[in-house]
């Protein structure tokens, strides 16, 4: 089982193509560093498409 303490949203759009370490490159410039055992989710431009 998958233990998440937070789920963050990202509230701006970002190209779901994208792979793992943009995502990941993004959240560590907006909040400093990713947090263990938290999620973030990410919207595509259409927002019609999550991804985590």
């Amino acid at each position: 089982m998958i233990h998440i303490d937070a789920i963050w949203l990202a509230i701006e759009l970002m190209d779901t193509r994208a792979v793992t370490e943009t995502a990941l490159a993004r959240v560590i410039a907006v909040l400093g560093a990713a947090k263990p055992h938290c999620a973030y989710l990410f919207a595509n431009r259409r927002a019609n498409r999550m991804e985590v």
